[in-house]
């Protein structure tokens, strides 16, 4: 059975399937922050969004990563590093998509387990 949370009119936010929990793409809602404001916002947002599945950060195991530019990646590595337990860092990958649209600089799906 495929369970799918947070509708829109075009995708759900959200969906799992056997265990698994896939996150479509999360921005923040404040551009006006800055890369690490905005990736701070992201991630609690990205949490909020697992946690409908019943799941939870630390159960993160894949995160797909968009910046503005590759000029914000240590920045935001910065805020990814605290926000993350050590031991429980996902793989990523890290890459740079200049139109995310408007002023926003970072956008991130994730892959997570129940």
């Amino acid at each position: 059975m495929v369970n799918r949370y947070l509708p829109t009119p075009v995708l759900h936010r959200v969906v799992e399937k056997d265990g698994f929990v896939f996150v479509g793409g999360t921005a923040c809602d404040d551009t006006s922050k800055d890369i690490k404001g905005q990736t701070l916002e992201t991630l609690e947002k990205m949490e909020g969004y697992l946690h409908e599945a019943g799941s939870d950060k630390n159960k993160v195991l894949f995160a797909t990563i968009y910046l503005a530019s590759l000029d914000l990646k240590a920045e935001m590595s910065e805020v990814w590093g605290d926000w993350f337990e050590a031991e429980h860092l996902p793989a990523r990958a890290t890459l740079c998509s200049p139109d995310l649209g408007g002023d926003t600089l970072i956008e991130i799906f994730v892959t997570a387990y129940k």
